[in-house]
């Protein structure tokens, strides 16, 4: 029953096609008005359906220059061998992630070659293999320019807050996680970690780190930084984003040393970019008005649709009513297997 009334009265906790219906509505009459259903296809040029959805992270990786990103190895289904030479390479800590993802979903910190190895054989498609990045601040900064714009700016920054529990000296791991509400929504209570360390009792006022994964799926709190944007900052992310063949819309997940070493582009990695299906992330800061979440993503498919526009009179074409459905079937038959 406490499950299900925070849902009903936390709309961050509601699912995807719930809280997205209005969005879809007016999603609808962008695309009656640009005259394609997939216009969003010429947002980004470079990227595959402008990386709305079935984007291999491999290939927008490759966009960006390698001072920016961590080292990050694709790795075929089923290449258990190639990856544990990859693990010499990167060494433990490393995370893993499939090359087309979906929400977090098989993204895994692996601590060993044990888990490795499983990791490697249950995993029912490509992956990537990636260093740990360990600078303290994970964020979302979301980016915008339209092509005929020199500059571009950051329109949304999420911070991340990992799930994790306080010990007061008497309780366990287990029972802390029963008393937080976002864990009890979130956090997979029946995992192989909990399993090992629930019933330990940490120090009063020691932190332990629940989950490692910053998805919100997962557990991780968004916090909205948007009073951290700044002339400075604008400038650096336009900067770093100039140097990516023809993005124009996108979140940057990265994780910094601090804000003062971002807008110098020092100390910072890259962790992923998603392009046309991001979301301005922010939003789902706990508390955070629902009317002002709809006006910022409308907000956002607006811009989203102005820059498919230009691009298409710069001559990339939106695909096809066929083009884009065949995509969309590809797109699910992966995520099925990635869940199978």
């Amino acid at each position: 029953m406490k499950k299900f009334w925070v849902r009903l009265t936390q709309w961050e906790y509601w699912p995807f096609t719930l809280f997205y219906f209005p969005v879809f509505g007016y999603y609808i009459w962008l695309s009656m008005k640009r005259g394609s259903f997939f216009f969003f296809t010429a947002s980004n040029p470079k990227m595959e359906c402008g990386g709305m959805f079935g984007e291999k992270k491999s290939e927008i990786f490759d966009l960006i220059p390698d001072k920016y990103i961590p080292q990050t190895f694709l790795i075929k289904s089923g290449k258990s061998e190639e990856a544990l030479e990859v693990a010499d390479k990167l060494g433990y800590p490393l995370i893993a992630k499939p090359n087309i993802g979906e929400r977090g979903n098989w993204v895994k910190k692996i601590e060993s070659e044990n888990q490795l190895k499983e990791y490697a054989q249950k995993c029912n498609v490509d992956f990537l293999m990636q260093e740990l990045v360990d600078y303290p601040i994970e964020l979302g900064v979301f980016y915008v320019r339209k092509p005929n714009e020199k500059l571009g700016k950051v329109t949304s920054i999420v911070r991340k807050n990992f799930l994790s529990v306080k010990g007061d000296g008497t309780k366990t791991i287990n029972q802390l996680l029963e008393e937080n509400e976002r864990a009890l929504l979130t956090a997979d209570l029946q995992s192989e970690y909990l399993k090992e360390v629930g019933n330990t009792v940490p120090k009063d006022g020691e932190e332990v780190l629940i989950e490692p994964i910053g998805n919100h799926c997962r557990g991780t709190q968004f916090l909205n930084d948007n009073h951290q944007i700044s002339e400075e900052l604008n400038r650096a992310i336009d900067l770093l984003a100039q140097q990516i063949s023809e993005f124009y819309y996108g979140r940057f997940d990265l994780r910094c040393k601090s804000y003062e070493d971002l807008v110098k582009l020092e100390n910072f990695k890259v962790l992923e970019l998603n392009a046309a299906g991001a979301e301005p992330a922010h939003i789902y800061q706990p508390g955070y008005s629902l009317l002002k979440a709809y006006r910022d993503i409308f907000w956002h498919f607006k811009v989203l649709a102005d820059i498919s526009a230009q691009n298409k009179k710069r001559g990339f074409s939106y695909w096809s009513l066929s083009q884009g459905y065949r995509k969309w079937k590809e797109y699910k038959k992966h995520y099925r297997t990635l869940l199978a």
